[in-house]
């Protein structure tokens, strides 16, 4: 090679990063990336730390593997120039077998030198067979213009084996229209780089060794960065040498030296301070736009300000919402990062929170007016905002700022004045503190409501939601049944009262009431964004899961969460309560890993909500702890979650709880022990043996617990224990618990020896299992089932039974069928039953059949890139499948698509 200043460039600008063996394969993004031998040019954008590079590196091994031609160049800031570019990049062209005199370019930077040397590429990269990739990294340090003319000129008249990658974190300055219009063009953006659950999982994994991080601390890291990979590191560093401090992860990660250093040095180092100081301001709310920004920070640029963010990928994301106006958030370690700035420099972030207010407030975004008002501890302002508030505007986002406001009034205040008074009552009977909404309740019916009609309508609504709270059903339907059909004006109370009425009905086992509510006032499609709506509606897929039809339940919830979290976010209420609904359908469905995803770090469900949904959620975690961790795991959770909603006067959950850990007990051989805790829950039934309602279950969940007790040595008085369970399931139309009573009943007898019963017991189990599409509650009972099954006649059932039987015992029986952990299913419908996919799944398998990437279905379909995501991984599990093209397949084959 002739003396050029190529040969003084060092070769590790040529070679990509080393991939180590613990890197984390970004299979999405590198099937996006497949489509590149059809492109000119793929552009990856996304800020510092994304992924970029690593990205890059995956795939310029795949293409190496496939047989191209592939070159890596690695710009600095030393290459900013037109020398220093074109240096690197025609070095880079060189190792692609192509040779172009770096001195035309060197000496001479005008149009008809350019055009000379793209014309040498062009045609010396046509001469080649092969498929040729070069890979430009770190692309936003060019600066020249002659260097992006250069570029522009080469992707103008590439030819089709010529494929370049720019990778940058801002998009250059190229005109892409006509690459894109001919679809030559493709693009992976910063929204895309962030790691997905599945892959931080596997990061952590890899780095930290597997069952070193819990499944609720996994939510946490993901919450805290969004997937952002380069503060993963950090997290995986600091837990390597710190692995105590996981209980302290929320505080460590943001208040990390390193992590500051980082965000420091490569984030807000080289920005304008006007930049950093309109962040640093913007940084205390939650959300942002250019005109509340101006409002704000008095700064009349930062409209441009937030535009330049976006486009050079500085930790900033764009958030759905209804308005035509753009808004934004800050990633949430960067946003505690510049907030902590903010607070260094003594700024007063009161008049911050103050102006916040009033902007929100002129601009009818009631929530977080009151919220800032309340933190800018201007009461008076944030009383007047509720106090002006129309009734029909309220939503669940009024909670968290309503409770927030009451902390810091007097309630001399607040007895004042009583529009706020009404609300403070719903909001505190919302959120499990009975005890607070009955006091208040008291002044508020003491006082004059003569001039607030719409707030005496109300009042039943507070009494039923006081009485949910409180576990009592009955006085739920007798205070709200009297107004159900009374006309409501204010949609927040009309759905308060569905959701109410309907979760009292389905406490009662009157599914077909429940449901009926919403047949006589249906929720018009203007309001199905609505979160109170979102909520009612909960409440009636909820009839279905308690009455065990879980195979028709999951497809409606798994629309429901996708829909909530669209419209109110990860952590609404309403996708809360979805995802304690769908955790439970999956580990029904024999989906454990998607239970346990679907409710990790979601504690207030534990312990601050309505009694069904801490039932159903410490089930649920109890048992996938006992599949997952074994039987001490189970105990210690259940011991802890007894003695704090004990605490709680939570009475029902307790015995749920008891009756559990009784089960887990006899499974680990503490028999002694399970007839302790029996006592306990005999105790409790008998306390309640005349309630009526919700509280009717305490007798049957102390009778099936003393059935488990009895079974080995009393099988009479364990059979007539069953039977007042059957009873009980029989009256409140609960599915699960006949047909596991109908098994348990199977096997006492037998023991009895009355084959004839056992059998026609077993059939009824197995029949009603496989109609409902249960699958846990006959696998549950392990060595029980496995025993009674193999006893079946398999020729006297109709075709789906015995398939859905065969399924059964090929889970109990096969090689990854271990007594208390059960491998991840792949297909989730029940065994003889057709996958049942949701409109919106059924939507996505289409454009999938199309060639579309998950980011262009979020684009045809408006909707985001993780909710496309979610239903593909919904898809896949519901078809026993792991790829798209499998899941085409079969979608094709029962003729969903053409």
């Amino acid at each position: 090679m002739p003396d050029t200043p190529a040969r003084h460039l060092v070769s590790t600008k040529f070679a990509p990063p080393r991939i180590g063996t613990r890197h984390v394969p970004r299979s999405a993004l590198l099937a996006q990336l497949k489509r590149m031998h059809h492109c000119t040019l793929t552009l990856v954008t996304g800020a510092a730390g994304y992924g970029k590079t690593t990205l890059l590196a995956q795939w310029r091994q795949d293409r190496l593997k496939a047989g191209a031609e592939v070159a890596w160049v690695s710009l600095t800031v030393d290459d900013k120039g037109y020398t220093g570019f074109c240096t690197a990049f025609l070095e880079g062209v060189r190792r692609l077998g192509i040779e172009v005199d770096i001195n035309l370019l060197r000496e001479d930077n005008t149009v008809t030198a350019i055009e000379a040397s793209v014309a040498i590429i062009v045609d010396a990269a046509a001469m080649l067979s092969k498929e040729l990739y070069l890979i430009v990294d770190d692309y936003h340090h060019v600066q020249a213009p002659h260097a992006h003319k250069l570029i522009q000129k080469l992707l103008d008249q590439s030819p089709g084996n010529l494929h370049l990658v720019l990778a940058s974190r801002v998009n250059p300055p190229l005109s892409l229209s006509r690459l894109r219009v001919m679809d030559q063009v493709l693009e992976i953006e910063s929204v895309e780089l962030p790691f997905d659950l599945a892959e931080t999982r596997t990061f952590v994994e890899e780095n930290l060794g597997a069952d070193k991080i819990n499944a609720d601390e996994l939510s946490l890291i993901q919450d805290l960065t969004s997937g952002w990979p380069s503060c993963l590191q950090l997290i995986v560093i600091m837990l390597k040498s710190r692995p105590g401090t996981r209980s302290m992860l929320n505080d460590l990660v943001w208040r990390s030296s390193d992590l500051q250093s980082y965000l420091s040095e490569e984030v807000v180092a080289h920005l304008p301070g006007e930049l950093v100081e309109v962040a640093e301001a913007l940084s205390i709310f939650r959300r942002f736009n250019a005109a509340m920004a101006i409002a704000v920070t008095a700064h009349a640029d930062a409209g441009e300000l937030i535009q330049r963010m976006e486009d050079e990928n500085l930790l900033i994301y764009r958030v759905d919402s209804d308005d035509r106006l753009t808004w934004y958030r800050f990633q949430p370690l960067f946003g505690e990062f510049l907030s902590a700035r903010l607070e260094r420099r003594q700024r007063d972030i009161r008049a911050l929170h103050r102006e916040g207010a009033h902007w929100f407030a002129a601009n009818n975004c009631l929530t977080e007016a009151v919220r800032h008002a309340s933190l800018g501890e201007d009461i008076d302002f944030a009383i007047g905002v509720i106090e002006q508030t129309a009734p029909a505007t309220w939503t669940l986002n009024y909670l968290a700022p309503t409770l927030r406001l009451l902390e810091r009034l007097p309630e001399e205040v607040l007895f004042r004045h009583q529009r706020l008074l009404f609300l403070a009552c719903i909001t505190v009977s919302l959120t499990s503190r009975p005890g607070r909404a009955k006091s208040w309740l008291g002044r508020l019916q003491a006082s004059d409501l003569s001039e607030h009609p719409e707030l005496i309508s109300g009042l039943p609504l507070i009494h039923g939601a006081i009485a949910i709270q409180e576990d009592d059903s009955e006085r739920a339907i007798q205070m709200l049944e009297p107004v159900r059909d009374a006309p409501m004006e204010n949609p927040f109370l009309r759905y308060v009262l569905l959701a109410a009425l309907s979760v009292a009905y389905t406490a009662a086992g009157r599914y077909a009431d429940a449901r009926r509510l919403f047949d006589l006032h249906p929720i018009p499609a203007q309001d199905r964004g609505n979160d109170m709506a979102l909520v009612a509606e909960s409440a009636r897929l909820t009839t279905y899961m308690a009455a065990g039809e879980i195979g028709m339940a999951e497809p409606m919830v798994s629309e429901l969460l996708e829909r909530s979290t669209r419209e109110g976010g990860h952590r609404s209420i309403c996708a809360n309560l979805c995802a304690s609904l769908l955790a439970d359908a999956f580990y029904e469905l024999d989906r454990i890993d998607d239970a346990r995803e679907l409710i990790a770090n979601r504690f207030g469900l534990l312990h601050s909500s309505v009694p069904d949904v801490i039932v159903r959620t410490n089930l649920s975690r109890s048992r996938l702890d006992l599949l997952q961790k074994g039987p001490e795991a189970a105990l210690t959770f259940l011991r802890q979650q007894i003695a704090q909603l004990r605490c709680l006067g939570q009475i029902r959950p307790v015995a749920h709880l008891l009756g559990e850990q009784i089960r887990v007990s006899l499974i680990k051989g503490q028999r002694n022990h399970a007839v302790e805790l029996l006592q306990s829950l005999e105790e409790l039934a008998r306390d309640h043996c005349s309630d009526l309602g919700s509280r009717a279950q305490l007798p049957a969940i102390a009778a099936l617990a003393r059935a488990r007790v009895l079974s080995h040595e009393d099988s009479q008085a364990a059979l007539q224990a069953l039977n007042e369970v059957a009873r009980y399931a029989e009256s409140f139309h609960h599915g699960r618990l006949s047909v596991l009573v109908d098994l348990l009943s199977a096997g006492v007898l037998e023991d009895l020896k009355r084959p004839e019963e056992s059998l026609a017991r077993l059939r009824r189990a197995v029949e009603n299992g496989q109609r409902l599409g249960l699958v846990r509650t006959l696998l549950d009972e392990g060595a029980l089932t496995e025993k009674l099954l193999s006893r079946l006649d398999h020729s006297a059932l109709e075709k789906p039974v015995r398939q859905y039987v065969d399924e059964l015992i090929r889970k109990l029986t096969g090689p990854c069928a271990p007594t208390l952990a059960t491998p991840r299913a792949r297909r989730t419908a029940a065994p003889g039953q057709t996958p049942q996919l949701t409109p919106r799944e059924r939507e996505i398998l289409s454009l999938v059949a199309q060639a579309m990437s998950s980011k262009r279905i979020a684009l045809t379909l408006d909707i985001t890139l993780d909710t496309v995501k979610w239903n593909l991984r919904n898809i896949f599990a519901k078809l026993g499948v792991s790829s798209r093209y499998d899941a085409m397949v079969w979608a094709r084959n029962q003729k969903l698509i053409d």
